[in-house]
């Protein structure tokens, strides 16, 4: 795991310059502190910084003339975004709420529940219709009897576009009313019925189905998983014990909807599925060269581990027990276009030790993760009496890179019977099935791959559909992966 003691000895302002780490000391206007927290948690994070010129650290030779540069500058996103290392760097976030963005690491969003994909139409590539994922518990869409599978096409009244989806989805509007259709292969009609959904704070439980299956003489277990988030690390625990319990013979991971998480969060999920290579390098990651060069290299490597300890932000432990681990030697994982960053980190990480199969479709290509950066004197940490009370600004900027073993990962996505043995299939819009049950034509054709053996491709088209977003990717913690020690 990436210890505390990194954060400690790897703050950097500048490594020659007199630009000062302390606000009192510098005399940074008042309307240049978020620009100047900008540049310097890049400066000193940043895995790119060594190839960004306004990030050297001999850009400016004072303070005053790095105030100057900042303030030419309209907001701290403009300055942002121009810093970063464009296309390369598809991840890499700045938020204006960083409770906003704790939350959401927590599976906290403000949400009615509805989880969907957003998809052209057949026929007409301009108009876009939703289709229902799962709906979350005691949500308003669980309410009004949302059911996975449901296609809509209107919010409000008004039809889905490629350009307006955005607004209506996930404007300030806090409710709105969808419009049901019928598939039509592709192509929609309305069927005249409407629901009317109201967003809140919600927290969903990223364990979602945890079961076992009997296919013959075999118990298979079944977990479907949404999101690496740290605090249901117990409930991730205790699902693996009753798979434990059960003595189960192979084990299915469905990640189809999981876009990433915790780092330790994914170490544990390896040894939950394993337990035999305990002490064994899981992951290693790649820093910029000043992280590197002021930090040992073990720092930087991931064992799997036989015990989850989880610490709050006072570092106090609020969870330590034994991992559950079923030491199997193969495993099975249903992904999509949708699964990524610490899902992927599970994939890559395990392949080097077991057989990792696949079905679906190709995965996001995620090998890089980030670090909150605060506002802070206390090394751009959370904690402390010195967080910059004037704003409530972070970032999320990709830090490292992270591969197996090995020192291999797959920068481009995990496909089905090419990366790796599997089947690819895709989903289709119009046969969604239940989520956990053979009706799901993902869930059947792996049970049918395991009890077979039978590998090579199935490809199941969407009607030409093409999906261009869905409700995980308006969330703060979207496809993203982190270490999540900086307390």
């Amino acid at each position: 795991m990436i210890r505390k003691n990194l954060y400690k000895a790897v703050f950097f302002c500048t490594l020659i310059l007199s630009l000062s780490c302390s606000k009192s000391e510098d005399n940074i206007p008042t309307n240049l502190e978020v620009h100047d927290f900008v540049w310097k948690g890049l400066n000193a994070y940043y895995l790119w910084q060594g190839n960004i010129s306004d990030l050297q650290d001999r850009r400016f030779n004072n303070q005053n003339e790095l105030n100057s540069y900042l303030s030419g500058f309209a907001t701290p996103e403009i300055l942002f975004e121009s810093l970063l290392n464009r296309p390369e760097d598809r991840f890499s976030v700045i938020v204006d709420d960083y409770i906003a963005l704790e939350n959401s690491f927590q599976g906290i969003n403000l949400s009615n529940g509805m989880e969907f994909g957003l998809v052209r139409y057949r026929d007409n590539p301009t108009n876009i219709f939703g289709y229902v994922r799962y709906v979350v518990p005691n949500s308003s869409a669980s309410t009004e009897n949302v059911t996975r599978g449901m296609i809509f096409t209107t919010v409000n009244n008004m039809q889905l576009t490629e350009t307006n989806f955005g607004d209506l989805l996930f404007g300030s509007n806090t409710t709105y009313t969808i419009g049901l259709a019928n598939y039509n292969n592709g192509n929609p009609i309305a069927n005249g019925t409407a629901i009317t959904l109201s967003k809140s704070q919600l927290q969903e439980n990223p364990v979602a189905i945890s079961k076992v299956i009997t296919d013959g003489t075999q118990k298979i277990g079944y977990l479907l998983y949404n999101q690496f988030a740290a605090n249901f690390d117990g409930q991730l625990n205790a699902a693996f014990a009753n798979f434990k319990g059960e003595n189960i013979n192979d084990l299915i991971i469905d990640l189809r909807y999981n876009g990433g998480g915790s780092v330790n969060t994914a170490t544990y999920l390896g040894g939950m599925v394993t337990g035999q290579f305990t002490g064994q390098l899981y992951s290693q990651q790649v820093w910029n060269e000043k992280v590197m060069a002021a930090n040992p290299a073990s720092i930087f490597l991931n064992n799997f581990t036989n015990e989850i300890r989880n610490t709050d932000a006072n570092g106090n432990v609020v969870l330590q027990e034994s991992i559950n681990s079923l030491g199997l030697t193969r495993v099975y994982f249903i992904v999509t276009g949708s699964t990524a960053s610490a899902s992927e980190l599970v994939i890559n990480s395990l392949r080097s030790y077991i057989d990792v199969n696949l079905i679906g479709t190709k995965t996001v290509g995620k090998q890089v993760g980030s670090i909150t950066l605060y506002d802070s004197d206390n090394n751009f940490r959370r904690t402390g009496g010195n967080l910059n009370p004037n704003h409530t600004y972070a970032m999320q900027p990709i830090v490292f890179e992270i591969s197996n073993k090995d020192n291999v990962n797959v920068p481009l996505g995990f496909a089905p019977g090419t990366t790796l043995p599997g089947i690819q299939l895709s989903e289709n819009y119009g046969n969604l099935g239940i989520l956990g049950e053979r009706s799901d034509p993902l869930l059947d054709r792996t049970l049918i791959f395991i009890s077979t053996g039978a590998k090579g491709f199935q490809t199941q088209k969407s009607n030409g559909s093409e999906e261009i977003y869905n409700s995980k990717l308006a969330t703060r913690a979207s496809n993203d992966m982190f270490v999540d020690v900086i307390k």
